[in-house]
């Protein structure tokens, strides 16, 4: 596949991107090697390889879902340095 100016332009104009001339021409070049690389490997011999679905072969360890030790809401709200009589207050984010 052959990076062109008008992908480049494109896909700049996609992700809201600007570019100057000689940074256009530089990501021209830079998309070019990727692709370029990406190529070679479709010169790998890959029969009989099996697909890699994972990079290591461990496996997970999942633990059983236990409920145990709950506080009780007025002891979780015991400490909070602001509540009101069900709920944490916090101070205002959103504006």
């Amino acid at each position: 596949m052959k990076i062109t100016q008008e992908i480049v332009r494109k896909t700049a104009h996609l992700a809201r991107l600007k570019f100057s001339d000689a940074e256009e021409i530089q990501m021209i070049d830079d998309l070019q090697k990727m692709v370029d690389w990406v190529d070679k490997l479709n010169e790998i011999d890959t029969e009989g390889v099996e697909p890699l679905t994972g990079m290591s072969s461990e496996k997970n360890v999942f633990r059983e879902d236990k409920v145990s030790n709950q506080l009780s809401r007025e002891d979780a709200l015991k400490n909070a340095p602001k509540h009101d009589s069900e709920y944490f207050r916090v101070p205002k984010v959103i504006k």
